[in-house]
């Protein structure tokens, strides 16, 4: 008895049983919530997946959709390697397209800038073997907001190309552009130290003057690479072309003014020339398309970040 009238009782002992059972209740609440968020993820993800992959079923080559039909590709954007509008991307879409018997035709739908001479190159080669190979079906290029440079080089090799009044056609011409730092080093009082074994290996570097011997054979590259483009233009437009220089002049028309320069031929939309000229209505799209495994990565990403910002969580 006496010991335990010796012991010492802490006085904040309840104080601290409640801290101790707020904190576990704080913890526990956390650790819900984080499964929360877990599950969610799964439940969004699993949708995306299912969402993406019946939209690349439903929306494959086409084949089989329709006995007859026009075969649609679209370039939108930069003809550039490594790209959804890559040659090999292109031309591999072109290649289903003209085996697919259905295929009453096909329609290359054009809204591009342009893009390297190469890429290009290769579509427009790889266009003109299979309209020989496939001499029944036709292709017509069909000309959105704009189809310049490298997107008009694809274009000629069409049999005919249609526009809408107000695209933006031309720009036969090649351009290589760059900078140069040497009047800001100066100011900032920074030396370039470049060591080159080759006369010319630091070609065309922009923290050193512009070489008048390279600026020379660069003139004398671009020149031969437009001229490759214009004997493309003129093999693919013959005699349609107007005999004017200024077509070659890297400027760009409006597309009526397109017409009457023999740059492209008629009025029309996709639906119009797989209705009137193809005589196929029903339009199959042959488009290469970003894999199912990057458009869902993409998603995942978006749908992850979206779940942590909604409950309260924030990258600072």
């Amino acid at each position: 008895m006496a010991e335990e009238e010796g012991k010492t009782v802490n006085p904040k002992w309840e104080r601290q049983l409640i801290e101790g059972l707020a904190f576990s209740a704080l913890r526990e609440q956390r650790r819900t919530r984080l499964w929360g968020i877990f599950f969610k993820s799964l439940t969004f993800i699993y949708l995306f997946v299912l969402f993406f992959a019946f939209t690349d079923w439903f929306e494959g080559s086409g084949v089989g959709i329709s006995d007859k039909h026009t075969a649609l590709i679209d370039v939108n954007g930069m003809i550039i390697p490594d790209s959804i509008n890559s040659a090999d991307n292109i031309t591999a879409s072109l290649r289903s397209a003209f085996k697919d018997s259905g295929t009453k035709g096909v329609i290359l739908r054009i809204n591009s800038p342009g893009g390297t001479p190469v890429q290009s190159g290769y579509i427009n080669d790889e266009i003109r073997r299979l309209r020989a190979k496939y001499p029944d079906i036709p292709l017509y290029a069909v000309i959105g907001d704009v189809c310049a440079s490298g997107g008009y080089y694809i274009a000629v090799a069409a049999d005919k190309i249609f526009v809408d009044k107000a695209s933006l056609v031309g720009s036969i011409g090649v351009l290589m552009d760059g900078f140069g730092f040497t009047g800001t080093m100066e100011k900032l009082g920074v030396e370039r130290r470049l060591f080159t074994s080759g006369e010319h290996k630091g070609f065309l570097d922009p923290f050193a003057p512009l070489d008048p011997r390279q600026r020379e054979h660069v003139t004398g590259m671009l020149g031969e690479i437009h001229e490759q483009f214009i004997r493309v233009v003129q093999q693919g437009r013959g005699d349609r072309l107007k005999d004017t220089p200024e077509i070659y002049s890297g400027v760009v028309w409006t597309g009526a003014k397109s017409i009457e320069l023999g740059l492209t031929d008629e009025m029309g939309n996709a639906s119009y020339v797989a209705r009137e000229v193809i005589k196929a209505e029903s339009i199959v799209n042959f488009t290469a398309r970003e894999s199912l495994f990057d458009r869902f990565a993409k998603q995942v990403s978006y749908v992850s970040m979206s779940l942590l910002m909604n409950n309260g969580w924030s990258l600072r």
